[in-house]
This record gives structure tokens, C-alpha cells and sequence, in this order.
């Protein structure tokens, strides 16, 4: 190959061959059952290459088993296996191997048979040297060329390959980061509403307090009113002023009415304080929080699940550090996974979370005895937008999000799942916070 045109193909490529390669380009065998053409061959080519020699096609393929060759000159005519039979095994087990035919028979349909079985160039005896070495170094340009290009595409499906990751690992993160967005949407919005109902809720549960006193009182007035004679005329229009008003019926079941509605003052104070301390959002920094009470108010949050009665929820707590963490965050990690345990179970299961400390981690597990997941979506379960669910019952976030909180903040999340019988899932936490930027 000229100097200028290897110039010219390090410019245009970012790389050149292997180290071995450059040996082999060099590497010419020749084939032929006259001593004479094979030698004079030899001597003319081996001053720009190395040069072996083979007198049949058999010993041309031991050749080719043991060293590799940039380049076959063959004869076609040669007794037991020909030319034509060697060019079809080297195009077939060594295709880095260009071939150039040589025949002292000149007809065009067997130089068209042989250019189409791969040969590079058909010559006709006798051949001028120096147009044996133009067809050489053609012969080996091309070999190079090919091979550095079929370099350069691997590269670029390489390269494709390593941008279609990075592209769908960007997606993912964009749809996170979406995600996060709307979760911490939703969160400042359920906080304002807690922050708003939290004072008439106070006032409807302090005031009911003082009706039901006020209203016991009227209640003994009204029936000391009631042991009065009389006269008749009054009499018949109050009676028929308590049969309009249901005189009777009301007096049995005021006490019960004001009683239903102190218990539902007391479950809307509840729920008040239930969404103030899940979604935390005005505690922007690392706080220690106490986990168990962050679980304790998902679980109150999820009452129609856990108070259906078709669940039985069995809470085995450690003795617990208090932990460094955004609190927010990690609420939305047990509401991830106490949802999925109770969706899991169709008609009736246990769910069950234990917590304990392990090598300065928090370790809190959730156990349900559900349906389980199958072994080949149980590595995909924390991929983005993977889910099991029919379509409008699951975003396939849920589990991402829940991945993406614990490793910010240092911890780990696991599954181990069989089917029929149920998943545990195993989160850990640093006790200390150690927080990782997750945007980079």
C-alpha cells in the first residue's frame, strides 16, 4: 500500500489495525504445481512482502490452518483439488483473505465464475511481473479498506448502542424527575389542605363537646316540660307540633347524632394530622425522624386497605435510632410499598413489617402473602414504567421512585418474591444521613 494513501486512511478513520494485523497485511501464499511460475513469483513479491509457496491446494489449506494470510495467488489448473475448490474454501473459512486467480486459460466464463465466487482479480499466464505486483498491491488496499471499515462500523454500532442506553437512561431520568415533580406537587397541595382544614376541624371537634353538654341540658328541659299538665287546647298543638317534628324519635337518637358526629370531627383531625406528618414539606433539610411514626401514619393513610378487614396487618418493630433523611421521601417509600403488598392480595392475606437495626442501618421489610412475581419480571420490577398491572391501575413508577429516593440517601432496596406464596421487600437506611447526587 503507498504511503500516501495509509496517510490518507489514518485521516479519514480514528484507527488503525491491530498490532497483529499489520503482520498479516505483508503475508502472501502462493499456489502453483510448476516450481518455476511459483518461485518466480516468490522472488519478484518478496521484496515488499513475505512470500510462502505451496505446490497443491491441499498443502495451501495446512498453510492457511496454521498461519493467517492477507493474500492467495493460485493457480486454477492443478492436479487433485483446483484452483477454483481452494478459492471457495478461503472465501468460506477465511474471508479476511483476499484471492487472486491465475490460468494459462483464457475464457470468459470461467473468469466470471471465479470473480463470482470472491476472487479479486483473474490473470492470464503469462503475466507481466509488474502487473502481477499492480494487482497485488490493488489486492491488499482493498483488504485494508475493507477491514477498516468493517472496523469503523462495529465501532459505530458500538457507538449507537452506547447512545440508545444513554438516551433511554435520559428518559428515565426525565420521567423521574417528572414524576418527583408532580409528587412534590401533590405533596404542597395535600399540605396546604391539611394546614387549612386543621383549624374549623379543631373548632367542629372542641365545639362538639360543648353541643353534647348543651344539648343533654335541653333534653333534661324539654322532658321536665314534659310532666306538665296542660291546658287542653295547648296541649293538642304542641302534640301536633311533635308529631311534625318527630317529637319522640328525635329525643331518642339526638344523643347518638351528636355522638356520630364527634367521632367523624375526630376522624377528620386525624386524617389532618395524618397528612401533616406524611408529607413533611416543610421540612425541606435532613431531619432525625423516628421511622416507625412515618410508617404509622402511611398505614392510618391507607385505611381502606388495612381497615377493610380482609387484611391482617402485623407491625414487628425494633428499638429504633432516630434516622437522618428527608422524611417526606421516605413516607412515599412505605406508601409505594404498602400499596403494592395490599394490591397483591386478592380476597384475604397478611401483611407484615418488621424493622430492626443491622451494621448501622435501619432495616425495615414488608412481607405480604400475595400473589408473588414471576421470576423474569422480578428483575425489572424498579425499571421505569414496568408494571403488571392492567392498564389505569399502575403508572410503573411507583417502585422507580421508591429506588431512586433510597439510593439519594445512601440506603439499598431489595426483592426476593416466589409465586403463589408472596414478596418481601428489605429497604436499608443509614442511620447516619449520607446523601448522593443523583443528577450527574
Amino acid at each position: 500500500m503507498s504511503s500516501t494513501l495509509q496517510q490518507a486512511i489514518a485521516e479519514i478513520l480514528p484507527f488503525a489495525l491491530e498490532p497483529h494485523d499489520v503482520a498479516v497485511d505483508r503475508r502472501i501464499l502462493i499456489v502453483d504445481d510448476e516450481d518455476f511460475i511459483r518461485n518466480l513469483f516468490a522472488d519478484f513479491l518478496s521484496t515488499k512482502y513475505e512470500c510462502t509457496t505451496a505446490s497443491s491446494s491441499d498443502e495451501a489449506l495446512l498453510h492457511l490452518n496454521v498461519d493467517r494470510y492477507a493474500l492467495v495467488i493460485s493457480d486454477v489448473n492443478m492436479p487433485g483439488r483446483n484452483g477454483v475448490e481452494l478459492l471457495r474454501e478461503v472465501v468460506t473459512r477465511y474471508p479476511d483473505t483476499m484471492a487472486i486467480m491465475v490460468s494459462g486459460v483464457d475464457r470468459p466464463q470461467r473468469i466470471r465464475d471465479a470473480m463470482n465466487l470472491g476472487a479479486f482479480d483473474y490473470l492470464i499466464k503469462p503475466i507481466e511481473l509488474e502487473v502481477l505486483g499492480f494487482s497485488v498491491e490493488k489486492a491488499l488496499q482493498k483488504r485494508s479498506l475493507t477491514l477498516m471499515a468493517r472496523k469503523y462500523k462495529a465501532d459505530l454500532e458500538r457507538q449507537n448502542t452506547e447512545l440508545a442506553n444513554r438516551k433511554a437512561e435520559l428518559e428515565r431520568l426525565q420521567a423521574q424527575l417528572v414524576h418527583s415533580e408532580k409528587m412534590a406537587s401533590l405533596g404542597q397541595l395535600a399540605a396546604g389542605i391539611a394546614h387549612e382544614l386543621n383549624n374549623p376541624a379543631g373548632f367542629i371537634h372542641g365545639n362538639m363537646d360543648v353541643l353534647s353538654h348543651y344539648a343533654a341540658g335541653l333534653v333534661q328541659l324539654l322532658e321536665a316540660y314534659d310532666g306538665i299538665q296542660l291546658p287542653t287546647e295547648t296541649d293538642k298543638r304542641l302534640q301536633r307540633i311533635k308529631d311534625e317534628i318527630h317529637y319522640s324519635l328525635l329525643m331518642e337518637e339526638i344523643g347518638s347524632i351528636i355522638a356520630d358526629c364527634k367521632e367523624g370531627a375526630v376522624r377528620i383531625r386525624d386524617v389532618v394530622q395524618n397528612l401533616r406528618v406524611f408529607s413533611r414539606l416543610d421540612e425541606a433539610e435532613v431531619k432525625q425522624i423516628d421511622i416507625h411514626e412515618g410508617i404509622d401514619s402511611t398505614i392510618r393513610l391507607l385505611s381502606r386497605y388495612y381497615l377493610s378487614g380482609h387484611l391482617q396487618l402485623h407491625r414487628d418493630y425494633g428499638t429504633l435510632p432516630p434516622v437522618s433523611c428527608f422524611a417526606g421521601q421516605l413516607n412515599q417509600v412505605w406508601m409505594n410499598l404498602l400499596v403494592n403488598a395490599a394490591q397483591s392480595i386478592a380476597s384475604t392475606g397478611e401483611v407484615r413489617i418488621v424493622t430492626r437495626t443491622e451494621d448501622g442501618f435501619v432495616v425495615v421489610q414488608v412481607s405480604d402473602t400475595g400473589c408473588g412475581i414471576a421470576p423474569e419480571n422480578l428483575k425489572k420490577i424498579f425499571d421505569p414504567f414496568f408494571t403488571t398491572k392492567p392498564v389505569g391501575d399502575g403508572s410503573g413508577l411507583g417502585l422507580s421512585i421508591s429506588y431512586g429516593i433510597v439510593e439519594r440517601h445512601g440506603g439499598t432496596i431489595t426483592a426476593e418474591s416466589t409465586v403463589g406464596k408472596g414478596t418481601t421487600f428489605t429497604v436499608r437506611i443509614p442511620v447516619e444521613a449520607r446523601f448522593f447526587d443523583l443528577s450527574h
